[in-house]
């Protein structure tokens, strides 16, 4: 069921999830406003993010508009520590669905976010336990 998101662990092992965007062109008047700073995602980050996407849209039955709810009823607060920590290894598929729909999120309040989760390696944990899910184990 997840082999569309669980493709992109090969990528996401690999690093160069993208990097960081600061304007040091402009000086900040009316004319040249320094633009905030922003990550550039790889393509491959680009490519998860879209198929993520797909798959939410492609699985309708799925309702993760109430993903903070999920995280909550599995003892999961919407903060990077307890997201990046939590023992994934017996957690339901819509659980971790939640997990990286709230990385995703977290990133539109705090620039950057979804690649610190990325970074310390929880959206490769949260992947292979899809995959784990998918094998049937």
């Amino acid at each position: 069921m997840y082999e569309r998101l669980t493709k992109h662990i090969p990528n996401l092992h690999e690093g160069g999830f993208g990097e960081w965007v600061i304007d040091t062109q402009n000086d900040g008047s009316a004319e040249y406003p320094i633009h905030l700073p922003y990550v550039d995602y790889s393509d491959g980050v680009l490519s998860f993010l879209h198929d993520f996407s797909q798959f939410m849209t492609d699985h309708r039955e799925i309702d993760l508009s109430v993903y903070q709810n999920i995280l909550e009823e599995n003892g999961i607060k919407w903060d990077f520590e307890s997201m990046n920590n939590v023992d994934v290894s017996s957690l339901g598929g819509i659980c971790v669905l939640g997990l990286i729909l709230g990385a995703i999120r977290t990133d539109r309040f705090s620039e950057g976010a979804f690649l610190h989760f990325l970074e310390s390696g929880a959206i490769v944990r949260w992947l292979e336990r899809l995959k784990a899910i998918d094998e049937g184990l």
